[in-house]
């Protein structure tokens, strides 16, 4: 019985095989929504394709998505072409895209306003980053195809206008899937070769498809970073293109490139006629103006009378002389009186007058100083006389000369009262000469008033 159960695996593969054999799921066309959308780093775009009441897993493979002209986004309304498989891995059945279309929309129009919208952000159509064209170019260099009809608007259209300048043909493929590279290849030759002063790319009128070569990213990057200004001129004044929104100016035509590039001979010798007449006119009034002028001078006093005015100018010059000297010796005597001030606050603070004044000062100063020590000394002697008088009157040594004396108890201490000693005690005496060892026989104590 087990032999009869399936591996998952298996039935993976029978299913794939049924889906694969189905010529229905083959060459399929599918028109639905786009929702998430992943664009894998390998290059590989995972989506899914719904309608409203249903939807189907599905994937573009690098190989078969790097032909799109517009990048799919999440919402966009598609028509797709491809076959029906199934992913064995989660089994489960999905979509294999071969081609894919806008719905609704040309995929050129739609690649075309997307590029447009990405290259404006990154700033390639800001206008204070385009460059301006020369007044007077030497050296032109014209990208286009050497055989179409644009080449030869432009070449008659110069040689017309200015046929002075010189012109450097860079035949370039203009149209077909070559173009964009060769178109981009020339602008960056021209720009590793000196002496270019304006570009114009371009070429004549025709369908998107053909003009599709000018709206490509790598020329739009050729053009921007072009160190030579650039002229685009890609199809009629309707024809809009890419290369026109990021070259430096746009011309409507080819013929038009040509006017814009170069000054027009009649119109520049026309100028110079004109700014001729101005000047001759202009240096007519200033020589008018000069002549008056120069009449008025010979009027003057000065030139009819020249002598009279040189004698009054001498006069005047003796007066101004005079004058000069005043002032100078003025101003001389200002400055001796000033310098003198000088000198005199100079000598006064001159360091021999300080250290004059300084000894001056430190003798006065000395010599008030052994007064007050004098006087000083002569005060602590006398206090210190007066001391040692009053010392001596209380010494009780003197006191003892004039017959008095002074008793101690056997303890040596001194007997101030009767009372201090008792009878049979042993005293000392001292007098002035000795002392005297004595017993105490008897004590009388007197009272107060008594002799």
């Amino acid at each position: 019985m087990e032999d009869n159960y399936l591996t998952v695996s298996a039935l993976t593969k029978y299913i794939k095989r049924k889906f694969t054999t189905d010529p229905h799921l083959k060459n399929l066309w599918l028109k639905g929504e786009i929702s998430n959308f992943k664009h894998h780093s390998r290059g590989h775009m995972y989506l899914t394709i719904k309608d409203d009441n249903a939807r189907v897993q599905a994937v573009m493979f690098a190989g078969n998505n790097r032909r799109l002209k517009f990048q799919p986004e999440n919402g966009m309304n598609v028509l797709i072409r491809g076959d029906i498989g199934v992913f064995e891995q989660f089994g489960q059945y999905q979509l294999y895209i071969q081609q894919m279309e806008p719905d609704g929309i040309g995929s050129l129009y739609l690649a075309f306003e997307q590029l447009k919208e990405k290259l404006s952000k990154k700033g390639y159509f800001d206008e204070q980053r385009k460059k301006e064209l020369p007044k007077f170019p030497e050296h032109i260099g014209i990208i286009t195809s050497p055989t179409g009809a644009a080449v030869r608007d432009i070449i008659t259209t110069i040689k017309r206008r200015y046929p002075i300048v010189q012109t450097t043909i860079i035949p370039v493929l203009v149209q077909g899937e070559n173009a964009p590279s060769s178109i981009a290849g020339a602008i960056n030759k021209a720009n590793q070769i000196t002496g270019f002063d304006v570009l114009i790319v371009g070429r004549g009128g025709g369908s998107i498809e053909e003009l599709w070569g000018f709206n490509e990213e790598i020329v739009a990057n050729a053009i921007y970073n072009s160190q030579i200004p650039v002229v685009s001129a890609v199809g009629h004044e309707t024809d809009m293109t890419i290369s026109d929104f990021a070259a430096d100016v746009r011309a409507p035509t080819p013929t038009g490139a040509a006017e814009i590039a170069v000054p027009s001979t009649l119109e520049l010798l026309h100028n110079v006629s004109s700014m001729q007449r101005s000047l001759t006119r202009i240096i007519s009034e200033k020589t008018a103006t000069a002549s008056q002028h120069l009449n008025r001078i010979k009027q003057s006093y000065a030139f009819r009378y020249p002598e009279q005015l040189i004698a009054q100018k001498e006069q005047e010059l003796d007066k101004y002389v005079e004058r000069l000297g005043t002032a100078f010796n003025h101003e001389r005597r200002r400055k001796d009186e000033r310098l003198s001030g000088l000198n005199a606050r100079l000598e006064a603070l001159h360091p021999r007058r300080q250290i004059e004044r300084t000894i001056k000062d430190l003798k006065q100063l000395n010599k008030q100083l052994n007064y007050v020590m004098t006087k000083q000394l002569e005060q602590s002697q006398d206090r210190q006389q007066n001391s040692l008088e009053k010392l001596t009157l209380l010494n009780p040594l003197e006191t003892m000369k004039r017959g008095y004396a002074i008793t101690y108890s056997s303890s040596g201490k001194l007997l101030k009262t009767v009372k201090d000693a008792a009878e049979s005690d042993e005293i000392t005496v001292k007098l002035s000469d000795g002392k005297l060892v004595s017993r105490v026989l008897d004590i009388e104590e007197e009272k107060d008033g008594e002799g």
